[in-house]
């Protein structure tokens, strides 16, 4: 049945404008008018600035079980990395879905209508699968029809423990053996309307050499989207120079697996030679600045990326916080910190990352845009909060990108149908509640 929304301000090709009527039929939008003041007949008023859904390009959905827990104490990646094993054996399909099913809820909340899912977490524990193999990407991908969001499920091949070691007894799970076996198996996973299925790498340290063309070819023949783990540590950087002799961005390009399809995740410690292969390849990067700042990580070449040719996307990755307007401020802030120099970004610049170019990184190419024949997913940011009130409408960009947060998101519409309303999410009432039960459930089990 067609809908009609009147947005007071909305974002709608890379400007704000006042007054806009966004018809919705069929579960995308059949027609979009501007400069209209008044509302018509029977719409639904949208106050404050409507933007396009945002991408959330890289998810674990598990970690956000280690919110306020990972923060204790110090330690680098790795030390991180053994309290992030211990939730991951925890977990089994009934309780994945519980979790994610909260962590996207909370997603919607903050504006997010699409998120990639960067699943590694395939079979029961010590590897044994589970009676479906693909039982935990069936929870991920029910966890977000529940929660009401569009899902790209970037099934993850996960083989070795670094540079042809076998898996220690943590990654037992998310281990297929080898990539054929998990070509087979990830093929079986099959698209919904709401859920598109993707590839990864994990990275060069978990992912033989000899293998990566097998998850690159089986992508490119889906036309799919792939991403990696790109050089997020220095440690990964050494250890392929010791193994190949050459950067992770050089032996991946070497494997044919760079590309406009494929987006490199973090990619904080490049060469410039490795940034020339990722801008002219087009492939994408995700910034992931939260995450990265929470482990430690360091701060990525976002602006040099970008000038040599790639686009950029932002995920929330950890879910150390879980706000998209945070990620897009904290890549121009980061690039502040980094170069000592202000206006490397601006917000319109920023909020393609979080809307058209999150959402074709995730294969959704369609998306991202307020125009006729895109998806009826869009999100309403208040512009009378205590963060927000005082600019001028006219520069709502900017106060989104560089003041709002999550807390500001008022509505949010996927596919035509309101998700969130007021602040409060209408089909899982009770966000904190889901999240506090299923965490506590998680993390105090034997």
């Amino acid at each position: 049945m067609p809908v009609t929304y009147h947005a007071e301000h909305a974002w709608i090709g890379g400007a704000v404008v006042a007054g806009a009527v966004i018809e919705v039929a069929g579960g995308r939008v059949s027609g979009v008018r501007t400069g209209v003041a008044t509302p018509p007949p029977g719409a639904t008023v949208l106050r404050g600035l409507t933007l396009p859904g945002l991408a959330n390009a890289h998810s674990h959905a598990f970690h956000r079980a280690l919110r306020g827990i990972a923060q204790r104490g110090s330690g680098t990646f790795w030390t991180w990395r053994d309290t992030m094993y211990d939730v991951a054996g925890r977990l089994d399909p009934g309780t994945y879905l519980d979790l994610a099913t909260a962590v996207y809820a909370e997603m919607a909340l903050a504006g997010i209508t699409c998120v990639g899912e960067f699943h590694y977490l395939h079979h029961g524990p010590g590897g044994t699968p589970y009676a479906d193999p693909n039982a935990m990407g069936e929870a991920l991908i029910e966890a977000a029809a529940r929660a009401g969001i569009r899902i790209t499920l970037l099934d993850t091949c996960y083989l070795s423990a670094g540079f042809g070691a076998p898996p220690e007894r943590h990654q037992l799970r998310f281990s297929d053996g080898d990539a054929a076996a998990w070509a087979a198996r990830a093929g079986e996973l099959k698209e919904r309307p709401h859920a598109r299925i993707g590839a990864a790498v994990h990275s060069v340290r978990a992912v033989p050499a000899d293998q990566i063309a097998t998850v690159a070819e089986w992508a490119a023949g889906r036309a799919a989207p792939l991403h990696v783990h790109l050089s997020e540590q220095p440690a990964e950087n050494e250890a392929c120079l010791a193994a190949h002799g050459r950067t992770p961005a050089a032996l991946l390009a070497e494997r044919g697996a760079l590309g406009p399809r494929t987006s490199a995740v973090h990619a904080t410690h490049l060469t410039g030679d490795d940034i020339a292969l990722l801008g002219g390849s087009a492939t994408t990067v995700c910034m992931c600045p939260t995450t990265e700042r929470d482990l430690a990580d360091g701060i990525g070449p976002a602006a040099d990326l970008a000038a040599a040719g790639s686009p950029i996307s932002l995920g929330s990755d950890s879910h150390a916080v879980i706000d998209l307007f945070e990620e897009a401020r904290a890549v121009e802030l980061d690039e502040r910190l980094r170069t000592l120099r202000r206006g490397h970004w601006n917000a319109a610049a920023l909020l393609r990352a979080a809307t058209e170019d999150g959402h074709a990184s995730l294969g959704w190419p369609e998306a991202g845009r307020i125009e006729a024949g895109a998806p009826a997913d869009f999100v309403t940011v208040a512009l009378d909060s205590v963060r927000t009130a005082g600019p001028p409408p006219a520069l709502g960009a900017e106060t989104a990108v560089f003041a709002a947060s999550a807390a500001d998101v008022r509505h949010v519409v996927v596919n035509g149908r309101p998700i969130v309303r007021d602040g409060t999410h209408l089909l899982v009432p009770d966000v904190p509640g889901e999240l506090s039960r299923t965490i506590t459930h998680l993390t105090t089990q034997p």
